[in-house]
């Protein structure tokens, strides 16, 4: 409940056919990023660091929720829910988002283009023959770029969305030899205990929305 349908804020959606964004989505922390406009000073640090600002206060408003949402949704986990939203910051930051926004225009999506586009510049100005081919066609979208700049910085983004968690296991062993995360939702080693960020978005979504509703059944029965 409180999600949106609406195929003009749906990308793909059609009178047929289409994806929901959970209210989960709606919301989430990305103001940040919506408001970067000095480009000249944008770099890969930069960028990484303003993805881990907005995943910190993402994790932060899930946690500050979470007591409240547990009083009608007793089986939801925290883990769960941080990864949920850690993948589609993921899919935002490569493109993949199917959330246009409250106007149907994604604001947000063209910043990317634009950052993306300076990071792939200095990328591909040096004298390295392999990254010049692997991006030579890479614009305007960046795709290739923004999906090998996802891949190598999940680990920080992930860290970043779980700071503060304590008292809270991932759903599943996904550490690698059977182990489970800590309590903190990382796992001992340095990975990510989740590959919510590799399955298609709607497909999650279609998931959450299919918990949430069984959720909500069994509590009002």
């Amino acid at each position: 409940h409180g999600g949106e349908c609406d195929k003009k804020k749906i990308s793909g959606s059609n009178d047929n056919e289409g994806a929901c964004a959970p209210y989960r989505r709606l919301h989430l922390c990305v103001r940040n990023l919506e408001n970067i406009n000095k480009y000249e000073n944008i770099n890969n640090d930069t960028l990484l660091a303003d993805v881990c600002l907005a995943a910190l206060h993402e994790g932060a408003a899930i946690r500050g929720d979470h007591g409240k949402y547990q009083e009608t949704n007793e089986g939801s986990q925290l883990c769960t829910m941080l990864a949920r939203s850690f993948a589609d910051i993921g899919d935002i930051i490569r493109g993949k988002d199917l959330y246009l926004g409250d106007k149907g225009n994604d604001k947000l999506e063209k910043n990317l283009k634009t950052i993306f586009g300076k990071i792939h510049d200095d990328v591909t100005r040096g004298k390295n023959v392999a990254l010049k081919t692997r991006y030579q066609h890479d614009a305007p979208d960046y795709y290739q770029l923004r999906e090998d700049w996802w891949n190598n910085n999940r680990i920080m983004v992930w860290n970043a969305i779980t700071c503060g968690v304590k008292g809270n296991k991932y759903f599943r062993q996904t550490c690698g030899s059977g182990e489970w995360t800590k309590d903190n939702c990382r796992c001992p080693s340095y990975k990510v205990p989740t590959y919510f960020d590799y399955v298609p978005q709607f497909l999650r979504w279609f998931e959450e929305w299919g918990e949430e509703f069984c959720r909500l059944r069994k509590h009002k029965l």
